[in-house]
Order: C-alpha cells, then structure tokens, then sequence
C-alpha cells in the first residue's frame, strides 16, 4: 500500500498571488477611513519568482487585495514567519502549493479591522482582530469574515501574530489527525518549536499523557513544559528503549520520524505536518498515518489567545524585524535556532 493511500488529508489552503484593485464600494468605511478612498496601492513583500531569501522585494506600489461582501479589512501590526514561507519561496513546495507571480507570502495577521463587508455582522473598523489568512506580508490584509478572530485585551497586538498558523497546526494535529482521547500517552517531536508546543498545549488539556521530543541538549528546557516525560529524539539508542505510545504528533520528519513511527502501537495514530518517507508508511501497515493542512478555526485561535493572556500557553518570540527587512528574516529563520520571527508592518 502506498503512503498516499494510507494518508488523510484534512485540508490544503494555497497561497494567493497579489490582489488586485478593487472597489470601495463594497466595503462600509468608517469616516476616519475617508482619506482611504482613492487609495489602491499599499506596501508589500513581493515575490517575483521562486529563489533564496533576495527574491523578496519591499515595494510600495502593490495593489490592494480584493475584497467583497465578506471581507474584513486588517490594517496589519504585524505578519509572522513560518517554515512554510521559505519552502514556497524556494520552490521546494510548488508541486503541491504553486505560485502565482507576483505573490504575497504570509499566513498570519494581527492587526486592526479598517473596513467591513456589507455582509459582514461580527466585526467593525477599530476592533483588534487575528486570523489566519494569506498574502500577509503587506500593509492590509483581507480575510474573510469566517477565519477572524477578535483579540482579548490582554494579549499585545504584534506578538499576537505569532498564534495563528503554529496554533492551529499543532490542535488540529493532535485532535483531527489523530483524536487523541483522554488517557492516552502521545509522544510529541519537536516539542519546543512552535507548532510541537501547541501539540504540548491541545494535548494536555485533553488529558493525555505527553512526553516531549527533542534534541539531547534540550531535555532540560523540555521538561519546563509540563510534560510526563522526554525522549532525545537524536539519540538511537534512547529511541531503541522507548516504549510503545498510543500516538505520535511529529513535527519533524524526515528520517526521525521514518524510525519513531515503528514505536507507534498496533491501531495507534500518527499524525505529521513535515515530511514522512514513503517507505515508513509501507513498513507500518497497522499505524493510521495523517497528515495535516491547518485550517482556519477562530474560535479555537481566540482559545489559544485568552491561555497566552493567562498566561498558560507561552510563545516565545525570537526577534521583531520590520516588514521591510523580510528577506533578512527569512535567511535567519533557515538558519534556525533563532525562534519565532515576527515583521512588524509600517506605521504598526
């Protein structure tokens, strides 16, 4: 059986390319928003063709993006970067998420709502708002009505963009592609990355039990997370001795998670967001393997955003760069070992 046939997809969301212009008309402005009309170019991170970092282009004439009925308005604070930025940059995932040039990278936004669709009932220009969307690297960004979330007080506004695509990667790993229930023991890879902590996060609130891998010189800073136990997932003869657990939420790939998956019990769930070979799949006939696409959910992006006010869901950010200097970004965030980028839009 091939991995193809064995996998569950839950959902692909493409990137878009630049919007462009279009009317006023279908959007209540508030009067502050007056000086607005007229106005259909806003800056932006442009992507001209797939290549390294230098591909991206700050530019200051980029078309507004389309909007409709539907349609909330964002005047961003800030966009966030992720791997799957430089992936698509690069080409690397063109196959399965093409590009069309020019295009607007992004998946994240916080920011204010400056405009509302006539459609629109649950939002209104001022509100503080995030959401996970496309074509982010720009001064505003639209997002339909549906994937909007409002921001609680409590939760600055730029640091909020950093939640939407890490979090409801890692929830919906854990409570789609696997259905992990109460009890179970899960192991999570890359638990202190970003979408690996959501996993931590989702997990033990549903009362699972969590054992967190990551790197030998890691285990340490794992433990902080509140976890029933660590794993070095660098460490072939520490993965030799681990015990069987019900599911694994991999967030690593490659050949980690070829050789954790055999560690999956019979009937048991893994889920992955990277990379699997297809050869792992084929060897582990009796694991149900998913991987995930995240899609939108506010209603759980405002969750995650009222247990980063409490306090109980922490996201550390590594570095707040200007929009401008996403380039710059992108070559630190390959390099890795920097944590979660932020570009802070102009006039945030």
């Amino acid at each position: 059986m091939t991995r193809a046939s064995q996998c569950c997809w839950i959902e692909l969301i493409h990137e878009a390319g630049v919007a462009s212009p279009a009317s006023d008309e279908k959007l209540n402005l508030p009067a502050s928003s007056a000086g607005r009309q007229g106005r259909y170019t806003m800056k932006a991170v442009v992507l001209h063709e797939y290549g390294g970092p230098e591909k991206l282009q700050f530019e200051d004439n980029v078309p507004e993006p389309q909007i409709s009925g539907g349609t909330v308005l964002i005047a961003a604070a800030a966009a966030s970067v992720n791997p799957i930025d430089w992936k698509m940059r690069s080409g690397k995932r063109q196959k399965d998420i093409p590009l069309s040039f020019p295009a607007i990278l992004g998946r994240d936004v916080s920011g204010v709502v400056q405009a509302v669709g006539a459609n629109v009932k649950h939002f209104k220009p001022g509100e503080r708002v995030f959401a996970l969307s496309r074509a982010t690297y720009a001064e505003l960004v639209a997002v339909d009505d549906s994937s909007v979330a409002h921001l609680p007080d409590g939760v600055d506004l730029a640091d909020a963009a950093a939640i939407p695509l890490i979090a409801l990667t890692g929830d919906q790993l854990v409570r789609l592609a696997m259905n992990l229930q109460k009890g179970q023991v899960v192991l999570v890879t890359g638990a202190l990355g970003g979408v690996g902590r959501a996993a931590v996060h989702t997990a033990k609130k549903i009362g699972a039990q969590v054992i967190a891998g990551v790197r030998g010189k890691e285990l340490d800073d794992a433990r902080s997370l509140g976890v029933s136990g660590v794993l070095a997932i660098d460490d072939d003869e520490a993965i030799e001795k681990f015990r069987s657990v019900d599911a694994i939420a991999d967030t690593i790939g490659g050949h980690i998670a070829a050789k954790l998956i055999a560690k999956v019990k019979p009937g048991g769930s893994f889920g992955y967001t990277a990379e699997l070979p297809e050869s792992a799949a084929a060897q582990n006939p009796a694991v149900k393997i998913t991987r995930v696409l995240v899609q939108p959910d506010p209603s759980k992006l405002r969750e995650f955003a009222d247990d980063v006010r409490d306090r109980k869901f922490v996201l550390p950010i590594g570095r707040r760069m200007p929009l401008r200097d996403a380039a710059e970004a992108h070559a630190l965030g390959e390099k890795g070992g920097i944590g979660k980028i932020l570009l802070l839009a102009p006039d945030s």
